[in-house]
């Protein structure tokens, strides 16, 4: 049988349904898991192991009835600390946070509770979510499963830590750059950047997205299906769609698939990264798929003019807090900050309009395409102590290039797992498709992921 911290959420229902098997045991199974991992992984914020234990309770009891609160009742989930829990503060991965308690829960964390699920913890993030690490000024440093020494990425760095040592099979986290995507990539779980606005987020910004985080592919579609629901208080949502998240996996068949080698900028692919990615490919072709290349589309001059931007907005921030504020910063991202300081307004205007540039750089690039394969980051996970894989602040988005631009394009990206490296680091296979069409993504990441193969077994804790 499998342990129950590693049973999917499909699994947990089927046997809640048949009476095999109470919430109150997964959940409490779940924690004796965690507490033999936290120690050393750090994943976690806030954990509330005794009102997850009294919700589980509560959930047996609605189980023992036949009548279950909503489709994931009784089901473990962990929550990124930047997605608001009522009660809970938000200190935004920074020591520089006032910590105040959450008014109230944000949409994704409202739309878990009301489908039943059980919020275990919230997790960890780096200062302010500007960070592809585990490193924070607030958080202790959060590692990555497969090796303690290597990074869990970021920013939603414990969600992706979380998911792979098996602290349940559910998990929050958010992306503006690469957030959930980098993250799923470094620690071989599955991930979806939806489109934007298909997850209502409060607040809304340009490219902010939330997804799941999950070992599989059904498990983030469980998810989505309540992540979706609408919620008023994000003016960028999308309007609802009837969309089948449990629809089978989509055979390549007949398909035109793009495979993306070459971002245009940042780091080069590392070669254990691009043959992953091309064996990958190749599948799709050997299923009858007509695979082409993409070209380069991000210039390095869009991708200074985002780092520009994102620092210019970084340190309007930065600079209303008091010096001793300034000082609890992360140092590596308070100097990231005042690279922003002095930047000119005709520079402002250039890289807002740089957004717009991206945007339509991304979307003419995959147009001809169904969907686009690419690595998810050129380079495999780095040293854990590190705050990027350059740590360079002046070279702080080099690994992004992938992944950013499908943020600016709203349009959906996946992660998923498409092999190791010599010394064992998972490699990511990004998957983006056409705005709206999160569950055509969904669907061929499903036929990935039955066609891939076996894959090494989860790490156990160190």
């Amino acid at each position: 049988m499998t342990a129950l911290h590693d049973m999917t959420v499909g699994e947990l229902l089927a046997n809640y349904k048949a009476r095999k098997l109470s919430p109150v045991e997964a959940v409490d199974a779940v924690i004796a898991h965690i507490e033999k991992w936290e120690p050393r992984l750090k994943a976690l914020y806030a954990p509330d192991f005794g009102g997850a234990r009294q919700a589980a309770k509560a959930s047996e009891k609605r189980w023992q009835a036949g009548e279950p609160q909503g489709s994931l009742d009784g089901v473990p989930i962990t929550i990124k600390e930047n997605i608001a829990t009522k009660g809970v503060p938000v200190p935004l991965g920074t020591a520089a946070t006032d910590l105040v308690p959450a008014a109230d829960d944000a949409p994704a964390a409202a739309r878990v509770r009301e489908a039943g699920a059980v919020i275990l913890a919230k997790t960890t993030m780096p200062d302010y979510g500007m960070l592809s690490s585990g490193r924070s000024s607030f958080h202790p440093l959060t590692r990555n499963p497969w090796n303690l020494a290597w990074n869990p990425g970021g920013s939603s760095a414990g969600a992706g830590a979380a998911a792979a040592a098996g602290y349940g099979p559910l998990h929050l986290g958010t992306d503006i750059g690469g957030s959930v995507r980098l993250p799923a990539c470094w620690n071989g779980i599955f991930t979806l950047k939806p489109s934007l606005g298909r997850v209502p987020v409060d607040p809304p910004y340009f490219g902010r997205a939330i997804g799941p985080m999950t070992r599989t592919v059904a498990c983030s579609a469980l998810l989505l299906a309540e992540l979706s629901k609408p919620d008023a208080r994000d003016h960028m949502s999308l309007p609802p769609a009837p969309i089948d998240w449990s629809a089978g996996p989509l055979e390549p068949k007949g398909l035109k698939i793009g495979l993306h080698l070459d971002a245009g900028s940042g780091l080069p692919v590392d070669a254990e990264v691009k043959a992953a990615v091309e064996s990958a490919a190749k599948k799709f072709a050997d299923a009858g798929a007509k695979v082409e290349p993409v070209a380069p589309f991000l210039s390095p001059d869009m991708l200074h003019l985002q780092d520009l931007f994102w620092r210019v907005r970084s340190w309007v921030d930065f600079s209303a807090l008091s010096h001793a504020k300034q000082a609890s910063v992360l140092p590596f991202i308070a100097d990231w900050c005042r690279g922003g300081a002095d930047v000119s307004g005709v520079t402002v205007v250039k890289a807002v309009a740089n957004y717009m540039a991206i945007r339509a750089a991304a979307t003419g690039a995959t147009q001809p395409f169904d969907y686009v394969l690419s690595p998810v980051s050129p380079v495999p996970t780095y040293r854990a102590e590190w705050e990027t894989p350059t740590n360079d602040v002046q070279r702080p988005l080099e690994h992004i290039s992938f992944t950013m631009p499908y943020n600016m394009s709203e349009q959906p990206a996946a992660s998923i797992n498409c092999g190791y490296t010599k010394e064992g680091k998972p490699i990511g296979l990004q998957i983006a498709g056409h705005r709206f069409d999160d569950l055509g993504v969904m669907r061929i990441s499903r036929w990935f992921e039955q066609a891939r193969g076996p894959q090494k077994p989860w790490p156990q804790p160190q």
